[in-house]
């Protein structure tokens, strides 16, 4: 049977009500060729005219044609799919990133197979190994671990693997690719926010330092107050910081609450604390709350993220959003291998987190923390 130059069959097709239509058929009825049809269904359709892919479009909808995934997959050892293996979709965050790019892969043709980590070397392993063994080729990747050498084996047979959030190692193989903001620049744009209201006395709520993403936004906030000539070690710490992140919303939101109460009923209570994340912010602001004290006038909160709760709570908080929209763009660009020249090279791409001021900051002179 005769293919089209990118391995699809141009008889390829599912039945319906009216019988098998393929992509010939679809072809005949667009006006071009089997292979322009098979190029619009990978999601290789930039450099075609948009008169071209409408036709295309008009033709397979109204002739009803669904490839045949499974068929290709078959015959090919690779499925029109790409992987998403995140730490948890519990926390709006990744949820709403699972979303964004689902719907542009799906403009591109592709669907996405999900899984969550829980942050644990080990599940990620094994989401790859049953993802490759399900003919998945281009995976988008989660995590924050300093090592992706459990990988190591797939990356060696050909996985693209691009990784979100965190940035490429001196370690990592020459093939993966990096696409997130630059964290550092966020937690000093958050920290120097609260700088600029006038507070000095500031907190970071984290948890442990683990992950390369966390470390590099501790990293901004120490750098924000170092350049205004404030020792980072004179700050109050939360005494249960070596607590490993949680992946779930709830225990992050938990850690905020907890760490808040303890910062605030102990010696140099902050006026000011950034949060490693919204959701871990939110706990920050509800253990405000549970004090007495108002968010925003008795102690300002940062976040990071900006997720949709960002501005359902009250008040509504100031964070660090990350562009979502542009990061799964990229991602999955990437994941197909459609970056410059059309190859996956390794290295970073690397995206400008926006400070977002909203009224859970306000000025040091309103604070009446003690």
């Amino acid at each position: 049977m005769p293919q089209a130059k990118d391995g699809l069959s141009p008889n390829e097709g599912a039945s319906d009500a009216m019988g098998t239509v393929t992509i010939r058929q679809v072809a005949t009825a667009a006006g071009v060729s089997a292979t322009t049809v098979s190029n619009f269904l990978m999601g290789r359709s930039e450099r075609m005219h948009s008169d071209t892919r409408d036709r295309i479009s008009t033709a397979i909808s109204d002739l009803g044609y669904r490839p045949n995934r499974a068929a290709r997959a078959l015959r090919t050892g690779r499925a029109h799919s790409i992987g998403l293996v995140v730490p948890s979709v519990a926390n709006p965050f990744w949820g709403t990133f699972a979303n964004e790019l689902e719907r542009a892969s799906i403009e591109a043709g592709y669907s996405v197979l999900l899984g969550n980590t829980e942050r644990d070397p080990a599940r990620e392993l094994r989401y790859v190994e049953d993802l490759w063994d399900a003919g998945v080729r281009s995976i988008v990747l989660g995590t924050s671990l300093p090592s992706l050498a459990h990988l190591q084996p797939f990356l060696d047979q050909g996985l693209r693997l691009v990784t979100l959030d965190r940035p490429v190692q001196p370690n990592d193989p020459p093939s993966v690719v990096s696409v997130s903001v630059d964290n550092q620049v966020g937690g000093h744009l958050a920290t120097a926010h609260v700088l600029g209201l006038g507070h000095e006395r500031v907190s970071f709520v984290a948890g442990a330092l683990k992950s390369l993403n966390r470390t590099a936004r501790y990293g901004g906030f120490r750098a924000a107050l170092e350049a205004v000539g404030i020792d980072p070690a004179e700050q109050a710490e939360w005494p249960g910081a070596s607590l490993t992140p949680p992946a779930g919303a709830s225990e992050a939101a938990d850690i905020g609450r907890i760490a808040v109460t303890d910062l605030l009923n102990g010696p140099n209570p902050p006026t000011a604390i950034v949060a490693i994340n919204d959701i871990t912010a939110l706990g920050v602001c509800s253990g405000i709350r549970a004090l007495g004290m108002t968010v925003g006038r008795d102690v300002s909160v940062v976040g990071f993220d900006d997720i949709v709760l960002a501005t359902l709570c009250d008040p509504p908080l100031t964070t660090i959003r990350q562009p979502l929209p542009d990061l799964a763009r990229l991602a999955l660009r990437e994941a197909l291998g459609e970056g410059e020249e059309g190859a996956v090279k390794g290295g970073s791409v690397l995206l400008r987190p926006e400070l977002i001021v909203r009224s859970s900051t306000g000025a040091a002179d309103l604070a009446s923390v003690r």
